[in-house]
């Protein structure tokens, strides 16, 4: 298994329940085939740029171990949850 790390960055409008519990769902995917080691809640950041005309977004980390198959879930998961405006996921070394 390698190690991974993922940053998402989510809608500002979504309320703190909301956030919680799309940090759990991804953490729950991941689990499946992996295992997260821990997740870092950032909190509401302003961007560098307009992202989808968001001018802030909630950003969280994830730092995980999984096999390479598990990456091209979890991201089709992040395209199509609406909340989740922009992520990206990196292989450690």
């Amino acid at each position: 298994m390698n190690k991974y790390e993922s940053v998402i960055i989510i809608n500002p409008n979504v309320d703190e329940e909301g956030i919680k519990a799309l940090i759990s769902r991804f953490s729950d995917l991941i689990n499946t085939d992996g295992k997260v080691e821990k997740v870092d809640e950032l909190g509401k950041r302003k961007l560098a740029y307009d992202v989808k005309k968001f001018k802030e977004g909630f950003y969280a980390v994830f730092y995980f171990e999984a096999n390479s198959d598990l990456i091209s879930e979890l991201e089709r998961n992040y395209r199509i949850t609406d909340e989740v405006i922009k992520f990206m996921t990196v292989k450690q070394d």
